[in-house]
Order: structure tokens, then sequence, then C-alpha cells
């Protein structure tokens, strides 16, 4: 599959194939125009030549962190109810987290990957929890984590958020090169 890309009045092209060997030449020229290979391209996500999700969500989670440093004095604050600290990450984090993810095709080691990403903020929006027993601070379970958290965990927002999309683009004309590459029926 080539994709050309064209921005600040350069013009680029990625090929994205099982065959490693496909498009080698590093540029291609026409009349005037040339076009140079890249391996990387980023718009709207980044895409690779080897299509790789995990990179794009290692980039996002990336984001995520910068976005939380950004908000640590809204999360850490005592102002703040725990509501309106869930409604933060709600609304802004998370947003920044899961842009494109309908795209993404996950494996158990990203989802891992992103529930710990999930759980993490959630012990700093919720905080610690007073043992009885020991008369000690402890950090929250997972388990506790969930019954606090009154939304769905990061991965079920995500698959829901595919679920919607594939449904969207089925409801799409044939003709519509997306759909055809849903249902199979490429040329």
């Amino acid at each position: 599959m080539l994709f050309v890309f064209s921005y600040d009045n350069k013009t680029k092209y990625m090929v994205i194939s099982p065959d490693l060997n496909a498009g080698q030449s590093h540029s291609i020229k026409t009349g005037n125009s040339s076009f140079e290979r890249v391996e990387e391209f980023k718009y709207l996500r980044t895409l690779t030549d080897h299509n790789s999700t995990q990179e794009e969500i290692k980039r996002r989670l990336k984001s995520g962190n910068a976005c939380c440093h950004s908000a640590q004095n809204l999360l850490s604050s005592s102002l703040l109810s725990k509501n309106i600290k869930s409604k933060i990450y709600r609304t802004i984090i998370l947003s920044v987290v899961l842009y494109g993810c309908e795209t993404w095709s996950l494996t158990l080691r990203e989802e891992r990957r992103l529930r710990v990403f999930e759980n993490s903020l959630l012990r700093r929006i919720f905080g610690s929890k007073r043992d009885e027993v020991k008369m000690e601070w402890r950090k929250l379970h997972n388990e506790e984590l969930n019954a606090l958290y009154s939304s769905p965990n990061i991965v079920w927002v995500i698959k829901s958020r595919r679920m919607r999309w594939a449904g969207h683009v089925a409801h799409m004309r044939e003709t519509r090169g997306i759909h055809r590459a849903l249902v199979g029926k490429l040329d």
C-alpha cells in the first residue's frame, strides 16, 4: 500500500507492505517533482511502515504523562473533590491518551500497560487508605480502585470506541475505500 503525504511544499511517500523489499527506491521522481521515501509520518497519529500500534501507544502514554504533569497541581489539590479530579482525568488526560484509539489492535501486553497507566493515575486521585488493623497507610488495590472509579476502565473504553467506529464504517456507502477495506473487497 502506498501513501503519499504533502506538507510545507514537501511531498513524501511511505510504503506499508508485508513485503520488506516493496518500494526499495529511496525517491520517486516525476517531471520536476521529487518524492522522498519515509518510514514514519505523523498525521493525526504516527504512521510507520510496519504499522506498529505498540509505538503509537507508547507515544500516547508519553503525551498522557505530560498532560498529567501539567495538571499535577489540580490532581494533588486538597481543595478539589475526588469526583472533580476523576472528571479532569476522564475529560482531559484520557482524551489525550485515547486520541485515535479506534485504529489500535491491542495485545494483552498493551492492555496491561494502559491499565497500569490508568491505575497509577487513579491512585494519585484517590490517595491512600488507612489500614485499621496495622494502623498504617497503604496503596489502594486494583479492585478498590475499580470500585471507587465509577466509569469503565480504559481498555473497555477503547474497545467500545472501536466497535462504534466499525459500525460507522459499516454504514458508509459501498464505494468508500474504508468500507471496502472493512468488508474485504479491495481492488
